[in-house]
């Protein structure tokens, strides 16, 4: 019970004081503690309060330096307590509540006097491991929650020298000039703590910590951590931010390896013995691509059958080698799509497939699917074969090449010829051909960045895409005419139509690209106006697009005369995954496209640029950087409205590509 002259405890700081009472109150006391300071105490406070009780006439110093050698002695006593084997002991007790006399009796093996619960109570407050004080009464941990604290020790051990040690060396690393210093194991710890919260932010599984410890090594600006993984090597001076945001994957899982080199040793030739793939190896398909390309998907062939042309359409038929279930499959269906950056291309399937065995390599048996589609002299379809085919192409043309062939090539000639009627027809039919110039981004070996802008509708890209569109258009119809579910691709209207023509203009273009309407996948076809077609879907980039795989495998039951492949409810899930990975993917790769654009404007910083005037308001302007088309809003100048559709020159004022700003001046 307190009264006045008994010496209580109370935590300070999480430290003991002891505190002589001078008065007692109804629920508090005015005490001197050991520190020579007066305090009131309310009774909650109190841990622990002596049996004996003091004289109050002893004089203020005396009381202070017995304080003081009561403090010592029971700090003294503490390390003859081991609260390990008195938890054992009450462990085997019938109760888990106990009065703390109680166990310090235990200890000390007899009578314990003030001196010997306070110890015992210190000992408590110094390891929460086994005992609780609560109330009064000492509780004992169950082996379950000793295990459980155990453990979060440990975990918090672990921590404190992690931002220890993990600090130290960071801020060696910081200050030191060496880029290729060893990373201690504390430090590669460190390094990942603020790699995860660098990309994540407060999402981060460590955030917490994360800024502890960038706040203990004096990293306090936004970017720092992006500039120390860079000096630690663990990041290149241009890292790709936005494809480890989104957590895109990169690697393969062993399985999809392993299952990818198990079919680079499948016999080519065996292809022949399937009854249902048609032999089309003595025709001569040709390919056409950018110089670069290394995974060929697609191959053209045309042939004269009376005043009609057979045009076929062969797509590498990778459904035969990537089935549902696979390891391979599963990795598509991570990924959705391949994604190409100016520095490098992340690939929905691995190299040694998609530019291997499932390239339409020159000279090389292939499997393949094949679209015969007859059309008459004016582009329209008259019949349409579709199949599994075996096929060796003849020739591999590069865009360019073609371009400069298409006079006087006799296939080409062909295929050219047709190209312009089936453009001519999806154009009367409402198509949106809107040609806007291809963005190339090349970085060099001294990581400086060029720009330069292609013609996207050249003679041969247009007829590739025109038989592209073709193949697809009629896939979709071949599907849906047989009223089986797939992945159908559909637009509506554009919300208003500013152009009625294959009009190549770039302010046409740019203005009617912000009225069309948004794209969408559904199960069964719907028109596309913007190809200007009743039906729509993809199959002819299987070696890069999910969606294009899942429709191949369905076409391959439908042609086989088996049950079909996927169910609409299976569609509606490929739909689902396909939509977020394409976000996801369409998101990095717009982000990046962005960080390099303005690299490319970093070094032009103080220099006038042109720009496309888009619209002119009376709070902004919308322009488009003509040199990399890069859309720039800035707010009217004083006196004076820029007329759309006109060029101006404006200034690169600040641009700084890895905090993705960009300030342009008049």
């Amino acid at each position: 019970m307190v009264t006045s002259g008994k010496i209580v405890e109370y935590l300070e700081n999480g430290k003991f004081v002891c505190a002589f009472v001078t008065e007692c109150q109804s629920n508090r006391t005015r005490s001197l503690n050991q520190n020579g300071r007066e305090v009131n105490l309310p009774f909650s406070r109190i841990v622990h309060c002596s049996n004996t009780t003091y004289s109050t006439a002893l004089n203020r110093e005396d009381l202070i330096r017995t304080l003081k050698t009561t403090n010592e002695k029971r700090a003294s006593l503490m390390s003859k307590i081991n609260l390990g084997e008195i938890w054992e002991l009450a462990s085997e007790e019938n109760t888990t509540a106990f009065e703390p006399s109680f166990l310090a009796e235990l200890i000390f093996s007899g009578a314990a006097d003030d001196d010997m619960v306070s110890a015992f109570l210190r000992c408590i407050f110094a390891d929460r491991l086994y005992f609780k004080f609560k109330e009064g009464k000492i509780r004992a941990h169950s082996p379950e929650q000793v295990e459980q604290l155990r453990r979060q020790l440990e975990q918090e051990e672990k921590k404190h020298n992690l931002i220890s040690n993990g600090v130290q060396s960071l801020t060696q690393l910081k200050d030191s000039d060496l880029t290729d210093m060893v990373l201690s194991h504390d430090l590669q710890e460190c390094l990942q703590v603020i790699r995860d919260y660098y990309l994540f932010g407060s999402d981060a599984e460590q955030a917490d910590l994360a800024v502890q410890i960038l706040k203990e090594a004096g990293l306090h600006r936004p970017h720092d951590p992006y500039h120390i993984l860079v000096k630690a090597g663990i990041w290149n001076k241009n890292e790709n931010i936005p494809l480890l945001r989104q957590g895109l994957p990169v690697g393969f899982s062993l399985a999809a390896r392993q299952q990818a080199e198990n079919l680079l040793q499948s016999n080519v030739e065996s292809l022949l013995s399937d009854p249902a793939r048609i032999d089309f190896s003595n025709l001569e398909p040709i390919t056409i691509d950018g110089a670069t390309t290394l995974d060929f998907d697609d191959a053209l062939t045309i042939q004269a059958e009376g005043e009609n042309y057979l045009v076929g359409v062969h797509i590498s038929d990778v459904a035969h080698y990537v089935r549902p279930g696979d390891p391979l499959f599963q990795e598509t269906m991570e990924r959705g799509t391949s994604i190409y950056f100016p520095e490098g291309q992340v690939p929905m399937l691995p190299r040694h497939l998609s530019q291997g065995i499932c390239s339409l390599i020159q000279g090389e048996l292939r499997a393949a699917f094949s679209f015969m589609i007859l059309l008459s002299p004016d582009a329209e379809v008259l019949r349409v074969r579709i199949s599994p085919s075996v096929i060796r192409v003849a020739r591999r043309l590069t865009y360019e090449e073609a371009d400069t062939m298409m006079e006087s090539d006799p296939q080409l000639q062909v295929l050219d010829m047709l190209r312009k009627k089936l453009r001519k027809r999806r154009i009367e039919a409402g198509a949106l051909l809107l040609p806007f110039p291809d963005v190339n981004i090349f970085i060099d070996g001294n990581a400086k960045v060029h720009v330069s802008l292609n013609p996207s509708d050249t003679p041969a890209r247009t007829l590739v895409s025109e038989m592209m569109i073709l193949a697809n258009s009629e896939a979709a119809r071949y599907v849906a005419d047989r009223m089986v579910p797939g992945v159908f691709r559909a637009q509506g209207p554009p919300k208003q139509r500013l152009i009625t023509s294959d009009d190549d203009d770039l302010f046409l273009n740019t203005r009617q690209r912000k009225q069309i309407s948004r794209g969408e996948l559904t199960t069964h076809a719907k028109e596309h106006s913007g190809l200007g077609v009743g039906q729509y879907t993809t199959v002819t980039s299987p070696i890069r697009r999910l969606l294009d795989l899942v429709m191949q495998h369905q076409l391959h039951s439908i042609v086989r005369r088996q049950d079909v492949r996927f169910s609409e409810e299976m569609c509606k899930d490929f739909i689902t995954v396909i939509t977020r990975t394409l976000s996801r993917a369409n998101g990095a790769k717009q982000q990046r496209h962005r960080y390099w654009l303005l690299k490319y404007l970093e070094d032009r910083k103080g220099q006038y640029l042109d720009a496309l005037v888009i619209e002119s308001g009376p709070k902004r302007v919308g322009l488009l950087l003509t040199d990399i088309l890069l859309d720039v809003d800035l707010p009217p100048q004083p006196g004076k409205k820029p007329t759309p559709d006109t060029i101006v020159k404006i200034r690169v004022a600040k641009v700084d590509a890895l905090e993705n700003t960009l300030q342009m001046e008049w």
